[in-house]
């Protein structure tokens, strides 16, 4: 029999694998021989002799076994610091194969008592389980006409090209006599850049040039802060940083030729960890970030925060930790700049903001910004880490275009791309709630600690969001929620899709679930308790309006048949000892809308040419969501048009000027009534001949407006509502103009001796008003749910504690495959939910439903609780994210784990991965 173990089921390198054969002697259970070797267990495959002796002649029963799993935790003891780290659980998994192995040959041998003892040990598997899955959508009205697409589920506009491989992306692009930049990068996390020798390289075939800090002008250095430089000069942040590029002829030859630049520096001790952050008092900024409740205009019922606990019946103190995840976009970072005359500059780039490429250039090139043109058709993948990082990139191709005056064209491998371009902010909090013993929160103290990286980057907007979204959907009469920034030698991790909100979200999840533990109560009884009504204040000072939650609450319990499941689970694990199962209902709120007032703008343009044939531009980037779908939807609507008349030129800074990121899940609500703007102008122009000539139809009308010299061209603009909030005072305001609501209910299988689980169902009820395009809008749920799902049960980011990132590629870094989604999913759009806030009542779903993923991770930690329970176990236990095999499995402490040797102090040995 084989057995392995490994972070993801499919397309994945095992952690530990073992194979067991034996012999038994004939008319008996007597072991006439055994063969057992194990990998992952030693630097080779490694048989285990001393086991295979001590159990030979053996007759196969109970004694045999506790004889076994003495030897093999003597004959498999790994290091604490052992390479590949995860020792207690590789020798947990060592000892848990051969249980499977001995259970599986006590039921060959009919062995009746061992068999009602062992029950389900069998490993999870579902392969040729039928997936089954249901969206559940409103249709438009009958009274809409057939020529308005709004609220239609179109396919998204360039589906097809995806699926034929027609669709156009920077990479695509080519220049004749065009030149490739490829990055040399630091070896170390933190030191001192001694000297460079690029002499060796400037000798290989088709190598141009080196370009390192004395390209760039003194003092000049990317970021919001200027804290960030282009290339290293002296002082080295964080491993794979920028040391200088080698241009050549072709990609290939300039990599062979970074390959040969020789970099010298001295090593230093690097920070890591946000403990190591805080023990080294190492911040970004001097004073916390904070919100009070106290401070809020019109907050309702509530006292002075206090520092009198002993008011309360019930005092929870506690802390949880939530890691970074990749980005993991198809397409990594690229671009092309192309030199014109009197310094102007093409740039065709995948970033998710055009004018920050824009002005970084011209900043750092010292030329005007309209003689540069930042533009994309459409990019794959941003999810936030296209949004700032494309910085990184596309200045240092502008500076070697500019000095060589050359087109350069520049694409970064994964390997480079995950060790440059920064992750999602890994996360602790530390909370102290008091409580009552009815189970209401009377006052709630949280710290967010937040790990990011060597400079600023969006980390102020990140720990801005966490705090305001700490309070998830529960009303804390009395609030103090602050959050600090640690300054570690990593990358600077930067805006990932929710912004710091799962991580703060993740964490008031997790003092609920502490809070029903400590005080004994039913986890969903208490957050009933505790849910906001419509017109409440959250500590940041906004009162919810059309605040859905306790209806999509209600809905998603009734979508997923909740009670009936929860007792076939609770039935499920009476009869099963190794593999368990939970479920779990998790909801979340989210704020739309940019954190600084100046973003939440947008700008449009739209043409009508003489054939009534629509042109349309924008600033926002296409980027897979099926924003350009949308906007087409909207300007048909608005046109009174058929869609197909519309078309959607690139995005580019010179026909929509100073557009804001496409971010914060705001790209519909902007551009879309920016879009709607330019149309009602283009309307009311038309308006007179449209009275005068009710007959004409859309070509004639527009044909009519040319001949009578009416301007068929228009700029469009809008905003959005934003109230900033003094996270320095502590004083709340209004800061989103609303939100969206959403619960999700998860239900998994555990393996409890291997950590394997899988997930079996999910249902999703999302508030998103009125959608524009419900197929785009499910399949954005869908995606923001799985991507959450590896966030809080997979990805784990792996760095050494020097600095040294192990995680730079999909070998070592594993995202969701197919065979990991729920074989049941089904998701209901809350019907009857309008919005006066955003275009035609729809809602943003970029980001809201990602935090919804984390139902599963909770379902998970609910088959431990019932393994631990059944271990004798009891009470709360911490279960940091994400949930990884070694995780679940050393979380399922049972007689075995027991068996496995503690690590020593920390102090003692150097660990083999950092926690971040």
């Amino acid at each position: 029999m084989t057995k392995f173990q490994s972070q993801r089921r499919e397309d994945d390198i095992t952690i530990v694998t073992s194979a067991i054969m034996l012999e038994l002697q004939e008319h008996c259970d007597i072991v006439k021989w055994i063969r057992i070797a194990y990998g992952g267990m030693a630097p080779t495959t490694k048989v285990a002799l001393e086991t295979q002796a001590a159990l030979r002649l053996k007759e196969w029963n109970e004694e045999l076994l506790e004889r076994a799993i003495e030897e093999l935790r003597n004959e498999f003891t790994l290091a604490p610091d052992v390479p590949g780290g995860m020792a207690r659980y590789r020798q947990a998994l060592a000892i848990s194969f051969f249980f499977k192995f001995f259970t599986y040959v006590a039921d060959q041998i009919e062995q009746g008592n061992i068999r009602r003892n062992r029950q389900n040990v069998c490993s999870l598997e579902h392969k040729g389980q039928k997936l089954i899955t249901s969206q559940i959508y409103q249709d438009v009205p009958d009274s809409q006409p057939n020529i308005d697409p709004v609220g239609r589920p179109l396919m998204h506009q360039s589906g097809v090209k995806h699926a034929t491989g027609e669709a156009k992306y920077c990479d695509d692009y080519n220049y004749a006599d065009s030149l490739n930049m490829v990055m040399v990068l630091s070896p170390i996390a933190c030191g001192t850049l001694d000297s460079v020798d690029w002499s060796e390289a400037m000798k290989e075939p088709g190598v141009r040039c080196y370009i390192d800090h004395h390209d760039v002008r003194d003092g000049v250095m990317l970021g919001h802060t200027y804290d960030t430089p282009i290339f290293v000069k002296d002082k080295i942040s964080y491993h794979c940083q920028p040391i200088g590029a080698i241009i050549a002829d072709s990609h290939e030859a300039a990599r062979r030729g970074a390959n040969l630049v020789k970099v010298n520096c001295t090593e230093e001790k690097a920070t890591i960890t946000i403990e190591e952050a805080v023990a080294n008092n190492s911040y970004l900024m001097d004073s916390p970030f904070v919100v009070r409740s106290c401070l809020t205009h019109d907050y309702g019922d509530h006292d002075a925060v206090t520092d009198d606990w002993s008011q309360y019946d019930h005092v929870i103190e506690g802390s949880i930790k939530i890691g970074g995840q990749e980005h993991f976009y198809l397409e990594t970072h690229n671009c092309i700049v192309v030199p014109g005359e009197a310094d102007e500059f093409e740039i065709i780039t995948s970033t998710q903001c055009l004018r920050g490429v824009q002005e970084s250039v011209a900043y750092v090139l010292d030329i005007p910004q309209h003689k540069i043109n930042v533009k994309a058709k459409r990019i794959g993948g941003g999810f936030g880490g296209k949004e700032n990082a494309s910085n990184l990139f596309v200045v240092p191709t502008a500076i070697a275009a500019k000095k060589l005056r050359k087109t350069i064209k520049f694409t970064i491998e994964r390997f480079d791309d995950m060790a440059i371009s920064g992750t999602r902010h890994p996360f602790r909090c530390d909370y102290k709630v008091g409580v009552s013993n009815e189970g209401k929160l009377l006052n709630v103290h949280a710290l967010l600690l937040s790990n990011c990286g060597h400079s600023f980057d969006l980390s102020v907007g990140v720990m801005q969001r966490a705090i305001v979204h700490f309070d998830n959907v529960y009303r804390f009469p009395n609030a103090e929620i602050s959050g600090r920034m640690c300054k570690t030698n990593l990358a600077s991790n930067t805006a990932f899709r929710g912004f710091g909100a799962p991580q703060a979200m993740f964490a008031c999840e997790s003092m609920m679930n502490h809070i029903a533990d400590d005080i004994g109560v039913n986890v969903n009884e208490l957050r009933e308790k505790n849910l906001y009504k419509e017109g409440e204040c959250t500590p940041f000072g906004m009162h919810l309006q059309q605040c859905n939650i306790r209806r999509c609450w209600t809905e998603c319990f009734e979508l997923s048949d909740y009670e009936t499941r929860l007792n076939a689970v609770n039935d499920f694990n009476r009869n099963s000892k190794y593999i368990k199962r939970g479920i779990y209902i998790t909801p979340t709120k989210f704020g739309i809308g940019f954190a600084l007032k100046h973003l939440n703008q947008a700008g449009a343009l739209v043409h009508i040419y003489t054939d009534g044939s629509v042109l349309v531009s924008h600033g926002g980037i296409e980027m897979g969501q099926g924003l350009h779908t949308k906007i087409l939807q909207v300007t048909a609507r608005c046109l009174g048009i058929d869609i197909s008349k519309v078309y959607l030129c690139d995005t580019a800074t010179d026909k929509v000027p100073n557009a804001s990121p496409t971010a914060a899940s705001a790209g519909s609500d902007l551009y879309g009534l920016a879009i709607m703007d330019a149309c009602n102008k283009i309307n009311e122009r038309l308006k007179p001949i449209r009275i005068a000539h009710p007959d004409l139809n859309w070509e004639q009308l527009i044909n009519k407006a040319y001949t009578e010299r009416i301007c068929l061209s228009c700029a469009g603009f809008s905003t959005i509502h934003f109230e900033a909030v003094d996270f320095l005072k502590g004083k709340g305001a209004e800061m989103f103009g609303y939100c969206v609501y959403g619960t999700s209910c998860s239900e998994v299988e555990v393996d409890c001796l291997t950590g394997d689980h899988r997930l079996l169902r999910c249902d999703i009820v999302m508030d998103i008003g009125d959608s524009l395009n419900p197929a785009v809008d499910i399949g954005q749920i869908e995606g923001a749910f799985t991507q959450g799902y590896g966030l809080f049960t997979m990805e784990e980011l792996k760095i050494r504690p020097n600095g040294i990132r192990l995680t730079r590629g999909p070998g070592a870094y594993k995202i969701p495959s197919a065979d990991d989604i729920p074989r049941q999913f089904h998701i209901k759009l809350l019907k009857g939910s309008s919005n006066k806030m955003a275009i035609f009542s729809s809602k943003a779903v970029g980001e809201p439903p990602l935090f919804l993923g984390a139902s599963a991770f909770f379902a998970i930690k609910e088959a431990i609780r019932a393994y631990r329970i059944d271990n004798g176990r009891n009470g709360y236990f911490r279960f940091d994210s994400p949930a990884t095999p070694e995780r679940i499995r050393m979380a399922c402490e049972d007689p075995f784990t027991d068996k496995v040797p503690q690590l020593p102090e920390a102090s003692s040995y150097t660990p083999w991965i950092a926690e971040l």
